[in-house]
């Protein structure tokens, strides 16, 4: 599987230079923030929470107004995690059996 690099992205937002590499419209990586792990495009905002909120039965719209995002944030980071987790499944079914 061909992996892309990111290109890191610099904004000027509010005065202030906002670095981060998009993986997807919304969902970013911005170096320091959070560990480096998915957030909305400028928020501090950890897309695995927002995640875990919906997992939790919080409606797509309950999250966005929630933490003041799109409907559109919320839907991409769903649509990410079951393309991952689809990713994931093909992977293990292309690894070769143990034998036990």
């Amino acid at each position: 599987m061909k992996k892309t690099a990111l290109k890191l992205v610099s904004e000027t937002v509010g005065g202030e230079v906002y670095e981060y590499f998009p993986i997807g419209r919304h969902i970013v990586m911005a170096p320091g923030v959070c560990g480096g792990r998915p957030t909305f495009k400028y928020t501090r905002i950890d897309v695995r929470h927002a995640l875990s909120l919906l997992a939790a039965g919080r409606s797509i719209e309950q999250v966005a107004e929630g933490y003041m995002i799109p409907i559109a944030a919320v839907r991409e980071a769903l649509a990410m995690a079951a393309k991952a987790f689809d990713r994931q499944s093909q992977e293990m079914e292309q690894r070769p059996a143990k034998l036990a």
